[in-house]
């Protein structure tokens, strides 16, 4: 290929008509060859562009400057904030969002609200405002200069971690595998065309880094055109929220994986996962117990959770709000119903009051109303209570009575999800349709 790409090529080959090379200075060489195309999953044999093409800018941002630094791997770090003793946190966005192509530097802003790190932005819109499959390849060489400004900053890569989105997840590992021992990479939904079921040295894998974490939001399969992201686990813990898609959200599935995140960072307690082993078993409420007692939290404390051993991989599911505040505080219910003799069609509800508020209600059964029997449901809170000091119940039918029914809570079993934790609620009355009965600890 002549004349080369201004700036940085040193040797571009080529083979045979059907394969060709490029190789740009440090960054290493770069072929598209199986399994980087001409394969089932990569098709197109497409070779990255070159860095100046690509135009990869790392932004700084730390405690000590509101707006960000660019700062570049020579001697000219010397004069920006950053600081060798604290971690590092990259964030690299996938394919440009239009009406939010500048979040990489909102969750810089908000991981320095809640810790003292060097948080480095990576800006890549160059090389992703292209035809997907380029955009696909280009990361390629994102991913390499990561690794390369990683070389140049790195004291210990231990004291590093990368979150990559959609492709950038990819490009996240494209740097763990060329980082030895690089502490940890976050996949938020990472992109499935051009990536799912290609060979592990093509996407995003757990052997990139220590511990590699991944939360799937857009996870129904790409071919029927609803679906971005990958649904395959990637990592040792994988975190598929709403089962991994939700028809309940619009076309931005795929970007409420670094919402998500985002909000992690101050609602830790709101994402607990539970290992399951699908979507379906979960939804039927058989995976709300966590074998050590304590579940892992999706986002960005997933490295400090009971369960992420960085050996093991385990899929893990939750349910989140439909809109921010998106965290969930999950609650298992087993209420025992007091009434008259004979059944009632209705509807029952439940809230939680604790020392820090009160829930909304929560429908807990409609049908009929049968007293002696248990009912049980899987609550979401939207509110953390703290500790629960009472559980509230209602019940109606709308249904004229002249008998003036009354029903009541005699016991509820509460298990919350953080912890396992159970606790006992004895009811000693029943109350009129729509009145609401306090049901204290036993």
């Amino acid at each position: 290929i002549w004349p080369p790409p201004a700036g940085g090529l040193s040797v571009c080959t080529c083979c045979s008509a059907a394969a060709l090379e490029v190789c740009y200075d440090e960054l290493g060489c770069f072929e598209d060859l199986p399994p980087w195309g001409g394969t089932a999953q990569r098709p197109a044999a497409i070779l990255p562009w070159s860095p100046q093409e690509v135009g990869t800018r790392f932004l700084l941002f730390t405690q000590k400057n509101r707006y960000y630094q660019e700062i570049k791997p020579d001697q000219s770090i010397q004069a920006s904030n950053y600081g060798g003793r604290r971690k590092t946190r990259f964030v690299i966005p996938g394919l440009v969002v239009t009406d939010d192509e500048d979040w990489p530097q909102e969750m810089c802003k908000v991981l320095l609200s809640t810790e003292n790190v060097n948080c480095i932005a990576v800006e890549w819109k160059k090389g992703a405002r292209t035809q997907y499959a380029q955009a696909a390849n280009n990361a390629r060489v994102v991913g390499a200069q990561v690794a390369s400004m990683l070389s140049f900053l790195m004291q210990t890569a231990d004291k590093f971690h990368i979150i990559g989105h959609g492709v950038g997840a990819h490009a996240a590992g494209e740097a763990g595998s060329r980082t030895p021992g690089l502490a940890r990479i976050t996949g938020l939904d990472p992109a499935e065309p051009y990536f799912q079921d290609t060979d592990a040295a093509v996407r995003l894998d757990a052997g990139d880094a220590s511990f590699v974490d991944a939360i799937h939001t857009d996870a129904l399969p790409f071919s029927s055109g609803l679906g971005l992201g990958m649904s395959r686990p990637v990592g040792h813990a994988d975190f598929y929220p709403n089962g991994g898609s939700d028809s309940r959200f619009d076309a931005c599935n795929h970007a409420r994986a670094y919402l998500y995140y985002e909000e992690s960072l101050v609602q830790p307690r709101g994402f607990v996962g539970f290992p399951c082993s699908d979507s379906k078993a979960f939804a039927a409420g058989q995976c709300f117990s966590c074998p050590d007692g304590s579940c892992p939290l999706m986002g960005h404390h997933a490295d400090k959770s009971a369960g992420t051993d960085g050996v093991s991989k385990t899929k893990y599911f939750l349910n989140t709000g439909r809109t921010a505040p998106f965290s969930r505080y999950s609650f298992r219910v087993s209420l025992t119903l007091d009434g008259p003799s004979w059944p009632n069609p209705g509807f029952m509800y439940v809230a939680l009051a604790g020392q820090y508020g009160t829930t909304q209600e929560h429908q807990l059964h409609v049908g009929t109303l049968v007293p002696g029997r248990t009912y049980d449901m899987l609550l979401d809170a939207e509110l953390d209570v703290g500790r629960v000091e009472e559980v509230r119940f209602r019940w109606n039918n709308h249904i004229l009575n002249p008998m003036r029914p009354r029903y009541g809570a005699s016991r509820v079993a509460l298990q919350r999800g953080s912890d396992q934790e159970t606790m006992q609620f004895c009811g000693m009355e029943t109350v009129v349709e729509n009145a609401v009965q306090a049901v204290p600890p036993c």
